[in-house]
This record gives structure tokens, sequence and C-alpha cells, in this order.
């Protein structure tokens, strides 16, 4: 069954309202419901003392209606006859965060481990035989940085763990700069001023890793409790999107069963009616490229988003649009957010499904429409893969090496790594992320995108991988440091020189807004590929020259090069460079490795192609995300399996139109 439902406050509003709600969502589909993730005061009013007959009631309510139940550990916002300055954050100026919103705990507090350890204990033993009850998540969207007392302890204690030795450590962070040299544990701060001249960076990069694994390790304390109490439930986490860097998403997701994505499209700060199809995109492939399987959106846009700023209305056929855009990159479950919108708090003016008097409007039934259309065809999609032969390298050490060292004024790693994500979602191009540790035989290409932070390790499964057939396109700022942030002692771009058959020589950082002319050998570029942000200068020790600077000191000088090793090549880009660019030389990347749209066949701007296969039978997701009439030329006969017409040679998708293409037997 697919998942499709809404996440629900019940304890906001009158147990009156209860059974028009159940009575609604059961007429619009719905198979789920989340419940309870922020209700920890309702559930533990006082200290040890538990109510559950209230969620009782409304789970037996909503079970009568054939609606199934996903619990939320309430751990995300304490009750404030718990919270206590012990277990408060500190943010990064020095601050400790006061109750009265939300996520004010740190996460490495023993008595806020002692008390979320309890309600989830409480409630899985409570709920672990309640037919209605199939699934968890665990507390809500982790996590910022702490910077308290606790936190620097447990650091050093973790940092022991790593190095063993505090003359490993020393040598390792080169602590003899600025005479920084540690002859105690118990010197080693918790970096969080940002007043004075920046802290040791392999001390930053360590702290930043320490912070994940605490939010790892924190959730791994729920869920132990919930595999041992309710073994047959599936345990989740709602993750934020592609852009949050400050936990490692690769950590977070292994040992859950699958990971949910909470979706805006737009988002209450952007007030333009722009949505890039590819910005909601990325954060999708992302999620379901964390565990390689199908993910859940476990809040998905439904309305406006609004805290103290509106975002623009959502147009009509937007929600649908965008549910199914999660579809085509893998969801097996949509979760709205939410369905009555808050009368109080700081959400009163986020949408959701119902406005505030309660009365369904045009939202509710374009969400009753694709309600009805799931039970059709739910079945078929469910499970379906995604198959990708690119990968896009995603490495959370070199995201958080370069929150410490930025380069360039306009300059971001996720940025870099977006760009030719961009390039691939506008031909179609299916792609996953992947880590450095992930193993890469399955696929064709592989871009390695400012890959700062880098081991032997992964270089030779790169090695080996070019070598069997692969091709990899490394780009600017790759090889540059070591595991614990320093530089390396060899040519750059360092363990990579020899794969990519270059040195750099030395490097330019162009001012900001300004571009370098760039020269391909075989003239496939157009005058707007430029170079930007970054300029790496090239001696070839083996590699071809693919392009060079026009204009500079460095004029003639390589900035894409080709080196072939074995049954493969493998690309090295220098610069960050413009859109024109980056397209070029990912299509170079493209035709060497023999990688052809999951449609090869044309469509007009803003329509959005993809592929899911169940067994050998594709479903093709055509997805208008624009604002004019598209035109998609088809290779053959398909069965549209949302409407059930029939199309051939060529179709007219108007905006916000969605098709599910299947061919026609």
């Amino acid at each position: 069954m697919f998942a499709f439902g809404a996440c629900y406050y019940p304890e906001q509003v009158p147990e009156s309202f209860w059974e028009t709600d159940a009575k609604l969502m059961r007429e619009a589909g719905f198979t789920v419901v989340r419940l309870a993730e922020f209700a920890w005061s309702r559930l533990e009013p006082s200290d040890g003392v538990f109510d559950f007959s209230w969620l009782d009631r409304v789970i037996d309510l909503l079970g009568s209606n054939g609606i199934t139940i996903i619990l939320g550990t309430p751990t995300a916002a304490a009750p404030p006859w718990m919270f206590s300055d012990e277990m408060a954050l500190v943010e990064a100026n020095g601050l400790a965060r006061i109750w009265g919103s939300r996520r004010e705990y740190c996460p490495n507090s023993p008595l806020y481990h002692h008390y979320s350890v309890r309600i989830t204990r409480a409630m899985a033993e409570h709920y672990r035989d309640n037919p209605h009850v199939i699934g968890w998540q665990i507390d809500n969207e982790f996590g910022e940085r702490c910077y308290c007392a606790r936190c620097r302890s447990a650091f050093q204690s973790w940092l022991q763990r790593k190095f063993g030795s505090l003359d490993s450590l020393n040598e390792r962070w080169g602590t003899v700069f600025w005479s920084h040299t540690y002859t105690a544990w118990d010197q080693i701060p918790a970096p969080w001023s940002r007043v004075h001249a920046p802290h040791n960076p392999g001390l930053l990069l360590d702290y930043a890793r320490f912070m994940s694994d605490s939010y790892v390790d924190y959730q791994q304390q729920q869920l132990t409790v919930l595999r041992d109490r309710c073994p047959n439930h599936f345990v989740t986490h709602n993750f934020t999107s592609f852009y949050y860097e400050n936990i490692n998403y690769f950590d977070l997701a292994r040992p859950l069963d699958f990971v949910s994505l909470d979706n805006y499209p737009r988002g209450f700060w952007d007030l333009t009616l722009k949505t890039p199809a590819a910005a909601a995109a990325i954060a999708q492939v992302t999620m379901r490229s964390l565990k390689h399987r199908p993910f859940w959106v476990m809040e998905q846009q439904s309305g406006v988003a609004a805290w103290n700023t509106f975002s623009s209305s959502v147009r009509p056929g937007e929600v649908r649009l965008w549910a199914y855009q999660s579809i085509a990159h893998g969801a097996d479950g949509i979760v709205f957010f939410r369905w009555r919108s808050a009368r109080f708090g700081v959400e009163q003016f986020w949408q959701g499904i119902l406005d505030h008097d309660g009365i369904p409007g045009r939202r509710y039934d374009e969400i009753k429409r694709m309600g009805a259309e799931l039970q059709r065809i739910g079945s078929f999609i469910q499970g379906a893969e995604v198959r990708s032969e690119v990968a896009l390298m995603m490495s959370y050490d070199s995201r958080f090496a370069f929150q410490i060292q930025p380069h360039h004024p306009e300059f971001s790693y996720a940025s870099h790594l977006v760009h030719y994500f961009n390039a691939l979602h506008g031909m179609h191009i299916a792609a996953e992320m992947v880590s450095p540790d992930d193993t890469f035989s399955s696929y064709k290409l592989v871009i390695v995108t400012a890959l700062l932070i880098l081991d032997q390790q992964t270089v030779s499964a790169l090695l080996q991988f070019v070598e069997q057939g692969g091709i990899v396109l490394v780009t600017m700022r790759s090889g540059v440091k070591d595991q614990d942030n320093q530089v390396v002692d060899m040519p750059m771009p360092g363990l990579l020189s020899t794969l990519c058959g270059i040195e750099i020589e030395e490097c330019d950082a162009l001012p900001p807004q300004e571009t370098r002319q760039l020269n391909f050998v075989d003239a496939k570029a157009t005058t707007e590929a430029r170079a930007s942000i970054w300029c790496d200068i090239i001696r070839p020790t083996q590699a071809e020259v693919i392009a060079t600077y026009g204009e500079d000191y460095y004029e003639g000088r390589a900035a894409v090069t080709l080196n072939r090793i074995g049954k493969g090549s493998v690309l090295y880009m220098g610069t960050a460079g413009s859109e024109a660019l980056i397209k070029t030389v990912t299509e170079i990347a493209l035709d060497l490795a023999q990688v052809r749209s999951v449609y090869a066949h044309g469509s007009s701007d803003g329509t959005e192609i993809t592929v899911r296969w169940q067994g050998e039978r594709r479903f093709l997701f055509v997805l208008n995300h624009g604002r004019e009439t598209s035109t998609v030329r088809l290779d053959k006969t398909y069965t549209d399996l949302l409407s059930g017409q029939v199309f051939t040679e060529v179709v007219q998708i108007t905006p916000r139109q969605v098709l599910i293409l299947t061919e026609d037997s």
C-alpha cells in the first residue's frame, strides 16, 4: 500500500473536531497519519506521569477509518516542567538558548538523554501491540551544533578515543602553529568563539565531525529502545534537505529502515514564484541516495509557508505536482504538512490542507484527487527503482572543511555540486549521491566535486573504477588536504595527481563577478563557457589538454584536461566555471561514459522527465514545472496511468500537469 496522508495535531484542536477530520481524511484517500512529535507536554504532563488516553482515542478513531499511524518521539520540543539550564544548547556565539522554541537541547546532555529515553520507552511499551501503529519517526529535523561545557568535555573524550595520545593529536593538527601545543586533554576548547581569529582547522573539522556523531549517537539511544520494544515497526527520521550541512546524513541514515524528507519547494524564505524543479529534485535524489532505496516524504508542502513572512501562494496544481515529483525520484510515501492550519503558535500562518476555518477548499480537493489516483496506481509505483548510471560524490568532511575555510566569497561546496546536478537534471540524466566510502562499480560516470578532504582509500577506489572502464570528472580544489585538514606536502591535486595526469603549478582566485575566457581545443564550447571564481594553472604530466585559458598571465595554459588510464578516463576541471562551461564539460564526460538521457527525445524548458522501474517495466514521469505548455516527442506509444489516455508521437503538457507513462502493451 502506497503511504499517503498528513501530519495531524489533534492535541491542538477541540476533540469535537476529530470525527470530522477522520471522515475528511478517509474521503481524501489517506492511508497514514503522523502524530505526536510535538506533544510531549500532553503525553507527560508532569515528571514521570504519562497520559496516553487522548492519543489512544484519536488512534482508535483514525484506525477505524482505515488510517495507520506513525508516531513521532516528541523529543524536539521539551515541556517547560523538565527543561533546565543544564540541558540548554550553547550557540556559536557562546550564548545559551532560552527555553521557548524547539530544539533548544544539547545533544550531549545526560539529563536530556534520560528524559528522552524514558518518554520513548513509555510510548514504545504502550503502543508496541497497537494494530494501527506501523512505525516511528525519531525526534524532528536534527540539529544545530552545541558549544557548551558538556560538549567540550565530551569532545575531549572523543578526541582521546580517536588519537590515543596528545602527541598524535598535536602532530596531526599541527598545533605547533601559534604555540597551540596541548599538554593536557582538558586544555582543548570547544571552538565557539567567532569574534577573534579562527581556530586550528584540524580542531574545527574534528569538532564538526564530533557534533555530527553526537546526533547520530543521540538518535541511536531512541532507536535502540524502539528496536527492542517494537521489532515489527519501521523507524525513520525526517531529514531537512540536501542543503543542511551540520550532520553527516550518510551516518545518520545508516541505522534507519528508510530515510524521510521534509520537502518545501517554496519555503517561507522564498518570496518569489520561482520554484526551480532541480532545487527540489536534488533533495529528493539525496534522500534516495543515502540508503540507495526508496524514501518517504514525511512533510510535503501543502500551502503557504510562513512564520513571520509569507511565501507566495501555492498555485492550483502545484501541491500535486510537487508530490508527484517526489514520487518520480523515488518516494514511496507522501505525508503532507499539515492537516489543519494552526490558530496559534509560531506557525499560525503556515497553511495546512485545511485553512483555519476547517472548511475543505481547493488544496483539499487537489490532494483528494491525488489520493484517488494513488489508490488506483500506487501498487504499480511502490518499491520501483530509479536506476542511475551517474554518481555525484558528496563528502561531508569536505562540506565541513569549506564551512571553516570557504576559499572565496562566491564559492560554496553545496552550490558547486548543485551546478553539476543541474546540468544532469536539465538533460534528464538520472543521478545519485555517493559518499567517498561508497563503491562505484554500478556507475559509468562519477563526478568528484571539490573533494577538498581526501584519503588514499578513495583514490584507490577511483583508480580501480577508471582502470575497469569508468569515467571520472574531478573539479578544482580536490585533493588539497588530508583527513586532518592539513594541506598535503605534494603538488596539487595531491593524491589525485597521478589519476588526473596533471600537476597544478599555481592558482588564481578571481575577484568577485570577474570571469576569464576559455578556449576549447575542438571548439565545442561557445563564448559563454567562461572560467569563474577559481583558476587552476595546470601542467599536464600525462593528460591531454581539452581547454585553455584565453586571457590573463596564464593565457594558453591548460584549464580542462583528459587523462586516459586502463579502459577509462579522468577529466579534470580547473575552474568553478559558468553554467555553459559546466554543461559542456559534463556533456564531454557523459559522451565518454556513453551515458544517455533516460528519455532521449526533446522537451521544452520547464519539463522534468525521469524514470522508475518495476522489474523491467518502465514508468516515465513527465512533469511540467513551467508556465507554458510543453511539447514532448515520444519514441513509441504510451498509456498514461493517471488518465488512461493513449499518446503517440507528440504530447502537449500544460503547466503543472503530470503524466506517468507506461509502454502500451
